[in-house]
């Protein structure tokens, strides 16, 4: 069993921000030599997720539309009275979720014809990381 680890950091210049980072997960899984196992990707703030989808840009204005739909910026979250004002931002986290697992056949990411693996910001523009971790034989 082998495994490898690589970290990501991101400062996105929004507030929210959808990024592909598919390219950059098939990198770290090609340099990891792993033919077959499979692959975490995994936020690791409580106010951004990872999802796979479709890397279509009304898509993706959906998805923030939805998002915003059912997480308003808005006023008066009970988590705001900690001083902070991301409230909607980790309920979107919850929404979106904070991780995928992607399987690797023949030393690729063994994706749909259509699937990218995203990185969602919700409270940006600070420093944050993603976990990468390949693990299979």
């Amino acid at each position: 069993m082998k495994s490898k680890t690589e970290y990501l950091w991101f400062n996105t210049t929004k507030h929210r921000e959808y990024i592909n980072i598919t390219h950059e997960v098939e990198k770290i899984v090609c340099d990891s030599e792993i033919q077959e196992g499979f692959v975490l990707v995994s936020a690791m703030h409580i106010t951004a997720g990872v999802y796979v989808n479709d890397a279509e840009s009304g898509l993706i204005q959906d998805i923030d539309e939805w998002l915003e739909r059912l997480a308003p910026y808005r006023d008066g979250y009970q988590h705001h009275r900690t001083g902070e004002t991301n409230g909607d931002s980790h309920l979107k986290n919850l929404l979106i979720g904070h991780e995928v697992i992607v399987p690797i056949t023949n030393g690729r990411l063994d994706l749909g014809p259509w699937q990218q693996i995203y990185y969602a910001e919700f409270d940006g523009q600070r420093r944050k990381r993603l976990v990468i971790k390949a693990i299979g034989e």
